[in-house]
């Protein structure tokens, strides 16, 4: 039994971390108003090492198509704005010495669409970890089974990691449909 109750805790939290995952990724793309979450992945080449944004600057969002980026040492200036030239971001920084300030231009209808695809092929990549982690568990508990463990706790187990399945596939539904209504939103 205690292997059954660890092969349902082993599930639950991979496919938790395959949902966190996909938040994590979902506040990295950019919905056409300003979130200080697309520069996560920017790294600033700091004093022979590469760091977070975060860690070398302070980065706020004063109004709703502007997000500035004040660095602590101003010798960090034209390092954080050639990381952000570098980066995937795909907006060009404006530098006025003292502040950094990166203007979120509102996106074509294109883009938006792309945007879309490309949360949609995210989620499908969490949805197919998710599956993965229901089959790596049911194959535990068919292996359980073979070793001596009751088929009825087998049968109950796969059952229960079913309800997990679902619970976690459902939620990763309502974190893309939300997204999209994000992103299609003028």
């Amino acid at each position: 039994m205690a292997v059954i109750k660890t092969v349902i805790e082993h599930a639950e939290e991979k496919m938790h971390q395959s949902v966190s995952y996909l938040e994590e990724t979902l506040t990295r793309v950019r919905a056409g108003k300003a979130n200080v979450h697309i520069l996560d992945g920017v790294k600033v080449e700091s004093y022979g090492s590469l760091m977070p944004l975060a860690s070398v600057a302070t980065i706020s969002t004063p109004d709703a198509k502007t997000i500035t980026i004040l660095p602590w040492d101003k010798t960090m200036l034209h390092p954080i704005e050639k990381a952000l030239m570098d980066s995937d971001v795909g907006i060009t920084p404006e530098n006025n010495g003292e502040i950094i300030r990166l203007g979120i231009p509102p996106l074509t209808e294109e883009r938006r669409k792309m945007l879309v695809k490309q949360t949609r092929t995210e989620a499908e990549n969490a949805k197919i970890s998710v599956r993965n982690s229901r089959r790596e568990a049911n194959d535990e508990i068919k292996k359980a089974v073979k070793d001596g463990t009751p088929e009825d706790d087998g049968k109950e187990t796969e059952g229960a990691i079913q309800k997990l399945h679902d619970k976690y596939l459902k939620q990763l539904d309502e974190l893309i449909a939300a997204k999209e209504k994000e992103i299609m939103t003028v």
